[in-house]
């Protein structure tokens, strides 16, 4: 697919309501494999859905991948055109747990809403879901996003979300890859080590990822100290090969958690580099510095073979799914 050839294996974020001259400009000449919107990029239907096709008149390309996290609940970038905050993960794993006629009924209206918005804005990839298993220990930051405490109520619920979205043409995200729910600390802000045996985290938290019939999945900036002691996920291969791609079966594309949050401890190129050594597919960053997209247009290379097919594989999906 010659669109693809120059992709660069970047996800930017944009920093207001409308494409600046410099965005434009770097988004042409850098090629960067999609673009992410936050809260900060919408106002209205209108304004967002005239910066999505302006965003794809600049790539030309009219299935160019535009992501968003539209998780519910605390998560909700959406707000600003219909207020879903009171349908969080939380909220479902209970209604799951309460009252099942209820919960399929009910989840399956909101995906379809959700997914009708979103093709009719032209956005083609959610965020979602978060597959972490809720924990007495879990930071608050994830509580919310968290469906239950239930390994198999995870798994079940995270299926039904990314078949559900398949069906409507809206590709997933699965994140964080292989699990954030036993971290006491936001990775935002610090980096969480987790020192559970490889049999206990293989039969719960990497447990909930499998089998899931997912395009994407979003690493954990967190250190499985049983796998790799020195390394968080996003920066090791050991976790990266062993965990993810062998035992939980990912075959799809990885994308970086966002390579700016603390939980990393090097600058920014570093970062960026070692997350694409150990075997992440894209990059993701998210703050809209466009002197910082600057500076990684020029050193992340372009999507490799593997990267690549399985983007054609996503084109597809579009096309026919």
């Amino acid at each position: 697919m010659n669109k693809l050839l120059n992709r660069k294996a970047v996800i930017f974020g944009l920093k207001g309501l409308y494409l600046t001259k410099a965005e434009k400009k770097l988004i042409k000449l850098s090629r960067p494999w999609g673009i992410i919107l936050f809260s900060r990029n919408i106002k209205n239907l209108n304004q967002l859905t005239s910066l999505v096709d302006n965003i794809k008149d600049v790539v030309g390309d009219t299935n160019y991948p535009i992501l968003i996290d539209q998780e519910g609940g605390t998560v909700s970038r959406l707000n600003r055109i219909i207020d879903l905050t009171i349908f969080s993960q939380s909220f479902f794993g209970s209604l799951y747990k309460n009252d099942k006629k209820k919960f399929f009924l009910y989840y399956k209206i909101y995906i379809n809403k959700v997914s009708d918005i979103l093709k009719d804005i032209g956005i083609n990839i959610n965020i979602t879901p978060v597959l972490d298993i809720k924990n007495k220990n879990t930071n608050k930051v994830l509580l919310d996003r968290c469906f239950s405490s239930k390994l198999n109520v995870v798994k079940n619920i995270g299926k039904i979300c990314v078949n559900n979205f398949n069906k409507n043409k809206i590709a997933t995200v699965i994140k964080h890859i292989p699990g954030h729910g036993l971290s006491k600390l936001d990775s935002h802000l610090r980096l969480p080590i987790i020192n559970h045996s490889k049999s206990y985290l293989k039969k719960n938290d990497f447990k909930a990822f499998k089998n899931l019939n997912s395009l994407f999945s979003m690493t954990a900036h967190i250190v499985y100290s049983s796998y790799d002691r020195f390394n968080t996920v996003t920066h090791s291969k050991k976790v990266i090969n062993e965990v993810i791609r062998r035992y939980i079966g990912f075959k799809g594309i990885i994308i970086s958690d966002d390579i700016s949050m603390k939980a990393l401890k090097y600058d920014l190129v570093k970062n960026t580099t070692k997350a694409l050594s150990a075997g992440c597919n894209l990059i993701l960053h998210c703050n809209g510095k466009i002197e910082e997209m600057k500076k990684l247009a020029k050193i992340i290379p372009k999507i490799d073979k593997i990267t690549k097919k399985k983007t054609s594989q996503f084109y597809k999906f579009l096309r026919y799914n």
